[in-house]
């Protein structure tokens, strides 16, 4: 598992057994805004390979297709 993951999540447990210091909520604040940057970088990648493939054998890029182009 990533460490920054680990860390995000260590500090998710102990914010609730004991609460965090103003210094630990901005490092998860921190913490969750690069992952979550990540995450989106890495779906959005995975989206500009997916094709869509139709009926006939015709396959678009999913960034060039329009919904109800074709049918």
């Amino acid at each position: 598992m990533d460490k920054r993951i680990e860390r995000i999540n260590f500090l998710a447990k102990k914010s609730r057994e004991e609460g965090l210091t103003e210094a630990e909520k901005a490092e998860q604040q921190k913490l969750r805004q690069e992952y979550l940057a990540d995450f989106r970088k890495s779906f959005r990648q995975q989206l500009e390979n997916t094709d869509i493939k139709y009926e006939d054998g015709e396959t678009v890029p999913l960034t060039e297709f329009k919904k109800g182009t074709k049918q």
